[in-house]
């Protein structure tokens, strides 16, 4: 093990205020185990807004963010993190502001080539018309979700005009900028990365198939035990498979993301992938994507929280 890591009191921040804070706390609980496992100074911390105080009173030297969602994965406690000068995991303030807005990811994505499904963004004082420029521009279904929510929180596959206007509306009075977006059919694929920079690698892809009636990898399919169908390693064509995980890797870099994060994306059945999202912070739950597709690699569990925490001693600047 790393030295330096062994002289570390760890913070292991989860909970949180956001609408994912029991799978954060799963998460955490999880990262906590792993860490008196390696025999780490440790605790674990649920963050509230006394995070600041609790982080100088514990004397934390080095935090692993376990949080998911607004306040954690969106760069405002990466900044606070910074403000104390306190190394912690993940991605920096900027990539994690960039990767919590779906928005912004798209845009990005696309002046560097790479494929996202199109979208409309709500006008919060006429939903109607918007809905009615994404049904000119794309047809239906179409899918409508708020730009800064993960964990598919609000998302929604709308058939019918009727449904659709009704979730614009619903979601721009609840969750402020939302979008419709461009359904994309095919398989669902997820794909971690490890690493930093020119380090990066990718993990073995997740095929993602949602039972029980599902449509798609809700909320509800992502932590419910037997809601989904696991695909490990993802039922692709060789060459599918391999620009796929390319892909994965050129978005976690294009954003500036270091560490870990996760790609979520679609694949037509002519082999075209569009990506949908990236996850800054990945799920560390019993039933999340991010472990399961480390262990096809023969990582386990604990080997991967002490390489997220590894990366955060050596590439964490303030700079």
């Amino acid at each position: 093990m790393n030295e330096r890591l062994q002289q570390q009191r760890v913070g292991v921040l989860c909970g949180g205020m956001s609408g994912e804070r029991e799978v954060s706390l799963r998460s955490g609980e999880n990262v906590y185990q792993a860490c008196l496992r390696l025999g780490l100074d440790c605790v674990k911390i649920d963050v509230g807004r006394d995070i600041a105080e609790r982080l100088v009173r514990e004397q934390i030297t080095l935090a692993y963010i376990a949080l998911h969602g607004k306040w954690g994965e969106d760069g405002c406690i990466q900044g606070l993190l910074e403000l104390l000068g306190i190394p912690y995991t993940g991605s920096g303030v900027m990539a994690s502001a960039i990767g919590m807005n779906k928005l912004y990811t798209k845009r990005i994505l696309e002046a560097e080539g790479i494929r996202v499904p199109g979208c409309v963004v709500i006008d919060q004082r006429s939903p109607e018309a918007s809905a009615d420029a994404a049904l000119q521009r794309f047809g239906l279904p179409l899918v409508v979700k708020p730009v800064e929510e993960g964990s598919s929180i609000a998302v929604t596959i709308a058939h019918e005009r009727e449904n659709l206007v009704h979730a614009a509306r619903d979601l721009a009075r609840r969750y402020g900028q939302s979008i419709i977006e461009q359904f994309v059919a095919g398989k669902e694929i997820t794909t971690g990365v490890l690493g930093t920079g020119d380090l990066a690698t990718a993990l073995p892809i997740l095929g993602l198939e949602p039972v029980d009636g599902k449509e798609f990898y809700d909320y509800e399919a992502k932590y419910t035990p037997g809601m989904t169908r696991f695909i490990l390693p993802a039922d692709l064509p060789p060459e599918v498979y391999r620009q796929a995980q390319e892909i994965a890797v050129q978005v976690h870099r294009t954003i500036g993301c270091r560490g870990v994060s996760r790609v979520d994306a679609m694949v037509q059945p002519d082999g075209k992938i569009f990506v949908i999202e990236i996850n800054t912070l990945p799920g560390m739950t019993a039933t999340s994507d991010l472990p399961a597709e480390a262990r096809e690699a023969g990582l386990g569990f604990d080997d991967v929280v002490r390489r997220i925490l590894d990366s955060a001693l050596e590439d964490c600047t303030f700079s």
